[in-house]
């Protein structure tokens, strides 16, 4: 339960104001049909996590325990870090505007996006650091469901009421004391 609950709670505050929350209000924006740009996101997150958290335990297991910790523990620090640099949507990201469905166009647009972003990483880590790894994919989905479907329904007006600049505050400071634990070994963690 504990490796649900965390990897829910930081994704759902990783993925505030991030470039793929972004994506969602323009897709839609563009569209105008939220259930297929949700259905997509949420397709996109399951494949995109999956892999994520696999070749985090994959990692794991490859270098074992002790060096884990370390590389764990200042990349926590370094996503509290990138936290707080805030995200712009590159025109790459967007979907072609013709030729797909919003479902696919969603599908592709969110995996390609969630490449190398903050959540995909902060999966990779919490999948080298919890088991069973299916509940860090549920709980990693679950957060970006929690924070992306809502722009999707509610837009413009939900994302000027977040003050995304506390909410990245708050995401840097649970990232730096999670990097900050896991070096010094304290808490539920593979180093037992």
């Amino acid at each position: 339960m504990e490796a649900f609950l965390i990897s829910t709670g930081i994704v759902t505050l990783a993925e505030m104001g991030d470039k793929t929350q972004l994506l969602a209000l323009v897709l839609a924006a563009r569209f105008k049909r939220p259930w297929p740009i949700v259905a997509g996101i949420f397709v996109a997150t399951v494949l995109n996590h999956a892999l994520a958290g696999a070749v985090g335990a994959w990692v794991m297991a490859a270098i074992g325990p002790d060096v884990m910790r370390w590389v764990l523990g200042i990349s926590f620090i370094a996503m509290a870090a990138w936290m707080l640099i805030p995200d712009k949507l590159d025109e790459d990201d967007m979907p072609p505007r013709r030729g797909m469905g919003v479902f696919v166009a969603t599908t592709w647009a969110f995996f390609l996006a969630e490449m190398g972003d903050k959540t995909q990483i902060a999966t990779v880590a919490l999948g080298a650091q919890y088991e069973p790894l299916v509940a860090v994919v549920i709980g990693t989905t679950l957060g970006m469901m929690l924070a992306n479907a809502p722009v999707v329904f509610f837009g413009d007006k939900l994302t000027r009421r977040v003050p995304i600049k506390l909410v990245h505050g708050i995401a840097a400071l649970i990232f730096a004391v999670l990097g900050v634990l896991t070096l010094l070994g304290v808490g539920k963690s593979f180093i037992g």
